[in-house]
Parts: structure tokens; C-alpha cells; sequence
């Protein structure tokens, strides 16, 4: 995922345009495969998923770049992968912690951008299972425990790699961990597909795999075609994720943007432009995705309740960020959060999931969002007692607060509808509105 760093030293090179060949036309609708936009559509109505940055890297509890950032060589990174031990990971916890926050899918690194495996791979020894003394497939068990609580899996592949001697030329990063000055890229993509290959036949059926690094060589030939064609032959399902901060490319299923709502680029590498594929939303909980054991800066409950619903607002989804600790258990402070979410959703998930962006496009008080007729008005920030929104094309004929159904007062012309607010120190004031045409 992005550092500081990262957009500091590649403002130059995230400029530059993609690849011919990966700028193709853009796939219309009618061509995706029923099964996939079955699959994208239970994606949009999911609304919220756990993202787990997880690995090596966590041992020296300075988020997932250290290997870039401290300039650590690749044997000495190697030695610490070969220290790697977490004992006390449960797979069973992190789902059932997943499950009482209310996601509904998670999607975790099998490999970052340090190029080891957190998975047993025949394609290299430097896996968790070959390499390590845990010698367990964590994504193996968790991959089993997600099917038995009933949360998608989505596997986090990095297409960039500082560790791997083909992958070459350089990009923007990793060019001082003592790599030999030459490699075959196209034999490190055959790799790559290799890796991809074993995800997607090994470990049942996944929810996608979520792309990142392509933006660390943005005008190389990453065949991106015809590695989108065999996630998609191998598992027709499986929706495809990336993290290349353009607008969408073909065989491409949902349009991604990192620490940012959908077209704000505040995070200053994001594309404004939106597609018209679902949409998500990727947000850290403090300010590291990796373990990070000086970062204090966790953001609050009510701060990630609203961001869930401000995703939820601009029709997108949520994936919110934890960091685990080497030894394989989650951070107090994530817990926390993470069941108070749940809390939360309990009584307003009705007006998250399944929901699509309401006809109130977002503003400085809240966001709308919408479930056939009924139109959630999520108030987050209003002082006064009334609240004006524009037409909402149709007709009010009842108001109510949401969880206790509570009529409130409301008035309609052609111009809107006024509503009458109750006061309240909710997290959410949820008004729900049912219409008619």
C-alpha cells in the first residue's frame, strides 16, 4: 500500500501514462459473464470488508515498507523472514472478530511488496510454510474459517517485489536492497501468474485477488490481459481489484482508491476519474497499514463510523485496515474499534447493506443512501432543526427515525423536502424516507 514516502519519490513516475497495450477499450456490461456481475453486485451490497496488511515485516513493527525505507539488503531481510514465527495466530479468532464487526468480507496480503509468501508455494522457498519455523498456511486456515463462518476471502497480491532477482528493470522503489543488476521480466510475470495460479486453484473458492504495485512501473508491459483472463478461467467468480490509481481498465471488476472517498484525491495519488464499476474505498485505522508499534494515531470510532457511511454515501464500499502483530494476534485498539462498529451496525446496518448511493448526492451535514423506495438520510454533522434536500424523485409519504421509527415532520413542494431534525448526540441521526413515484 502507499507511504508518504512512495508519493514523495514517484510524483514523477505515477504521472506517466500506462502501457498501450493496457489502455485497451473498456469492457461494456453486456460482456461480463452472468456469474461475475452476480459477483459484483453482491460485492456493492456487502458494503464493508476487513483489510489485513500482515508479514516479515511486522517483526520490526514499522509498517510494511521497512525493507524499502530502512534499505534492508535482501539477505539480511531474508534472515529475519527466516525468524518469522506467530504462534499465536487463530485463524478463528480473526474471523469471528471480522464477523462481530459486521464485515462481510476480507481481503488479506498473501504477498507485499517484500516478495515473500505467506502462503506454501511450489514456485519458490520463500514461503511462510518452507521458510519459517510456524511452517502452517495461515491463508489456508483462514481461507477454511472464512467458508465456515460465511465471509468472503480476497487474496492481496503484489505485482511489485523487492526481493525477486527478474524483476527487472527497476521500478521507482526497491533499488537499494542489493538485487543483481539484471533480470527476465517476462519470466518474473510467468512467476507471478504461477503464484496467482495456486491461490486460485489451492484454496476454494475466493472472493478476488486485490492488485497493487503496478504503479511502481506504470508504463511497462505487465500482460495484464492475459493475467486477468486466468483469474477469470480459473475461477469465473473471482472479481479482480487493482490498486493502480487509474480509471479502469478492461476485465477489471471493481475501481479501488486508497485512503480516499471516491474522486476526492485528498491522499494526492488517486485518479478523480470514476468508472462505472462498483467502487471501494481502502482506509487505515491510525495511519500505517503494516504494525507499526509507535503509531498512536488511531483514529476514533465515531470518526470510522463515518467514513463507513461517507463510503457508503458515494456508493462504495469500505475496507478498513488492521495491522497484526508478529505473533499473530490483532492490536487492543483495533478490537476495540472493530466491535463498536459492529455495535453500531447492529441497529443501522439496514442502512448500509444492500444500499447504493442515495439521490441527495453527498454533502458537508451527511449523505443519503437508498434501498428501492426507502431513502436513508444519514445526518452527521447538522445543528439546526431544519434540513432542506432537493427533489428526491418521488414523493415522501412517511418519515422516521431509523431503530425507533419515531415519526418526523416533514414538509414537500417541487422544490424538496424540508425535513424537521430531531436533536440528538447520535454517531448517525438515520432518517428514512419512503417514497412513492
Amino acid at each position: 500500500m502507499n507511504r508518504p514516502l512512495r508519493s514523495l519519490c514517484l510524483a514523477a513516475t505515477l504521472a506517466a501514462p500506462l502501457a498501450p497495450q493496457a489502455t485497451a477499450g473498456a469492457q461494456t456490461s453486456d460482456s461480463v459473464p452472468a456469474v461475475r456481475r452476480d459477483a459484483r453486485r453482491w460485492y456493492q451490497d456487502a458494503k464493508f470488508g476487513m483489510f489485513i496488511h500482515w508479514g516479515v515485516y511486522s517483526q520490526l513493527a514499522q509498517g510494511e515498507w521497512v525493507m524499502q525505507q530502512r534499505e534492508i539488503p535482501v539477505p539480511k531481510y531474508e534472515w529475519l523472514a527466516s525468524a518469522f514465527n506467530p504462534i499465536r495466530f487463530d485463524a478463528r479468532e480473526w474471523v469471528t472478530l471480522a464477523k462481530a464487526a459486521g464485515v462481510r468480507y476480507i481481503t488479506i496480503t498473501s504477498r507485499h511488496h517484500d516478495g515473500f509468501s505467506m502462503f506454501k508455494s511450489a514456485t519458490s522457498p520463500y514461503n511462510i510454510v518452507d521458510y519459517t519455523p510456524f511452517k502452517r498456511d495461515p491463508l489456508a486456515e483462514l481461507a477454511e474459517e472464512c467458508r465456515r463462518q460465511g465471509i468472503k476471502l480476497f487474496f492481496y497480491y503484489s505485482q511489485l517485489d523487492w526481493h525477486h532477482p527478474d524483476y527487472w528493470p527497476r521500478g521507482g522503489t526497491g533499488t537499494k536492497v542489493g538485487r543483481p543488476e539484471r533480470g527476465d521480466w517476462n519470466r518474473y510475470l510467468d512467476y507471478m501468474d504461477s503464484q496467482l495460479t495456486e491461490l486460485l486453484t489451492n484454496y476454494g473458492p475466493l472472493g478476488g485477488i486485490w492488485f497493487d504495485g503496478m504503479w511502481d512501473k506504470p508504463t511497462a508491459d505487465w500482460r495484464l490481459a492475459s493475467t486477468y483472463a486466468l483469474i477469470h478461467r480459473l475461477q469465473p467468480a473471482a472479481l479482480i481489484v487493482p490498486n493502480h490509481h487509474k480509471a479502469p481498465l478492461p476485465g477489471e471488476d471493481v475501481q479501488t482508491f486508497e485512503q480516499d472517498l471516491p474522486g476526492a484525491n485528498t491522499a494526492g495519488f488517486n485518479t478523480k476519474e470514476i468508472g462505472s464499476l462498483p467502487m471501494e474505498t481502502s482506509l487505515t485505522m491510525n495511519n500505517s497499514w503494516g504494525f507499526n508499534i509507535t503509531d498512536a494515531r488511531w483514529k476514533s470510532s465515531r470518526d470510522l463510523i463515518h467514513y463507513l457511511v461517507k463510503a457508503a454515501g458515494n456508493n462504495a464500499n469500505l475496507l478498513l485496515n488492521i495491522g497484526p502483530r508478529p505473533d499473530g494476534t490483532i492490536q487492543p485498539e483495533a478490537v476495540e474499534r472493530l466491535r463498536e462498529l459492529g455495535v453500531w451496525l447492529g441497529s443501522h446496518g439496514a442502512s448500509i447493506y444492500g444500499t447504493r448511493g442515495g439521490p441527495v448526492s453527498p454533502r458537508d451535514w451527511g449523505v443519503t443512501t437508498q434501498r428501492g423506495d426507502t431513502v436513508f438520510v444519514h445526518v452527521l454533522q447538522w445543528s439546526d432543526r431544519l434540513l432542506s434536500l432537493p427533489p428526491l424523485g418521488g414523493r415522501v409519504t412517511r418519515a422516521t427515525l431509523l431503530g425507533t421509527g419515531t415519526p418526523v415532520e416533514f414538509r414537500q413542494s417541487d422544490a424538496g423536502v424540508t425535513l424537521t431534525v430531531p436533536p440528538s448526540d447520535e454517531v448517525d441521526r438515520v432518517i428514512v424516507l419512503t417514497l412513492v413515484n
